[in-house]
């Protein structure tokens, strides 16, 4: 992939054409998109100017609201801006709506449907699904070829890994509980190497290189076109990365009290992009970017994130990721570009959720109809069977629905053992006497069951 580099505000003035670019009125495509040259060139630019006025007008009116972050252009090979600029981010309109939006979504009290949040056990479950197939996403991305089905039946069997791509998954599955139950609210860079070694290990070609830097001793790693072109982007000389990783956990741990502020996932999506732009590893750099990720938005409130597909959605389109990268290095640092195209992803997936939440609430409403339809059941059966399909891991006894319905101990043996009969609950032996469980295809079985 190629990215026309962009002239610099410095390359276009001259009197007569600054004159004529501000007095120009701002074009409706200018504030649809946050149009980067390769993009701008081929559009017809607004009456009167030409392609260079327009972006030198675009220049001039951005170079105003950008904000510098402590990450250095690191100069290698680097023509665009000099060595040691800051990078930069702006919050064009676009930014601030979608800011807006996952502030209400994401985080503070706001509650998922019943589907998921109906209790602790049912959260939790399903918070095991989403994150089994973050792992596994994550994993495609970097070029693990094992499918969807064989990988859910690796993790959820605890099964070892018989290849490299299996390894990967179960690695960046384990990376994702050390990111939520270890790595506490502060940032440092052995957590970030440790991370590294969860998601690397027995994965590459040298065992060492998992949970550490790379050396100047040897070959650094470079990013080339998905495509077998040539290479998109070199990073930083390795003698500098450990620097470059202190300043990293240092903006990570910044407070939003602290100035200057940064929204929050403002500052997630700059910490992804940092970590990838640095390659400080031989390998697993993009997954490691964005775990950090996530570690930021759940360390700051923003719970629902862990439930959000954003893996698949960058591994269904990974061109448009890595051309929010290349944006960027070709216009002076301007992460803008990478922060958009982040926070689409962002709301598409909670869309994507949204969707979800609601075809499952479907169901559940389907199958309690159903229930009404289903012959020969007592009010008492109906209330457990609807409970049972909210709760398919609840466990009912004898002396629980006695003491629910307030009915005899053997009202309550007959409810169960009818339930067991035709297949609704499962019987399993406890002591002396008998527990039941939810059939794990219930509302399948509702549904088929004869009025």
């Amino acid at each position: 992939m190629r990215v026309a580099e962009a002239p610099t505000a410095g390359d276009l003035l001259g009197k007569d054409r600054l004159l004529k670019a501000l007095d120009a009125p701002r074009d409706p495509r200018e504030v649809a998109s946050y149009l980067h040259w390769d993009k701008l060139r081929r559009l017809k630019p607004p009456e009167g100017l030409s392609s260079e006025d327009w972006w030198l007008k675009i220049k001039i009116e951005r170079r105003s609201e950008l904000r510098p972050i402590p990450l250095l252009d690191s100069g290698d090979d680097s023509p665009l801006f000099p060595a040691g600029s800051p990078f930069v981010y702006g919050l064009p309109d676009r930014v601030l709506r979608s800011l807006h939006r996952i502030d209400q979504r994401c985080a503070g009290e706001v509650t998922m449907d019943e589907v998921v949040i109906s209790d602790q056990r049912a959260r939790e479950r399903y918070l095991v699904n989403s994150l089994t197939e973050e792992a596994i996403r994550s994993s495609q991305l970097e070029g693990a070829t094992t499918s969807r089905r064989v990988a859910k039946e690796l993790l959820r069997s605890g099964r070892e890994p018989r290849d490299r791509s299996e390894r990967m998954i179960v690695n960046n599955y384990r990376a994702l509980q050390f990111m939520r139950n270890e790595m506490g609210p502060v940032l440092t860079p052995d957590s970030v190497l440790e991370l590294h070694r969860i998601l690397t290990d027995g994965t590459l070609d040298d065992p060492s290189a998992a949970g550490r830097l790379q050396t100047a001793a040897e070959d650094r790693v470079a990013v080339y076109d998905r495509d077998g072109g040539p290479m998109v982007h070199r990073p930083p000389h390795a003698d500098s990365l450990p620097e470059r990783m202190e300043a990293l956990c240092e903006f990570a741990n910044q407070g939003d009290d602290e100035e200057p502020f940064i929204h929050p996932v403002v500052r997630a999506i700059l910490v992804h992009f940092w970590l990838a732009y640095d390659h400080p590893f031989v390998d697993g750099n993009g997954r490691t970017a964005r775990i950090l990720f996530f570690w930021l938005m759940r360390s700051r409130g923003y719970w629902l994130v862990e439930y959000l597909p954003i893996s698949r959605l960058l591994r269904d389109a990974p061109a448009q990721y890595t051309r929010a990268f290349l944006e960027t290095e070709t216009d002076e640092g301007d992460t803008t570009y990478f922060l958009l195209h982040q926070l689409d992803v962002i709301e598409t997936a909670m869309a994507d959720l949204d969707a979800y939440l609601r075809r499952k609430s479907t169901e559940l409403r389907d199958v309690r109809r159903a229930l009404d339809d289903v012959d020969g059941l007592s009010g008492r059966q109906i209330v457990l069977l609807t409970h049972a399909i909210k709760h398919p891991e609840h466990e009912y006894t004898f002396s629980g629905h006695a003491r629910s319905h307030r009915v005899t101990h053997e009202t309550a043996r007959a409810d169960l053992g009818a339930l067991a009969d035709r297949g609704f609950l499962v019987r399993h032996r406890r002591g002396r006497s008998y527990a039941f469980r939810p059939a794990p295809d219930l509302p399948e079985r509702l549904k088929e069951s004869p009025a």
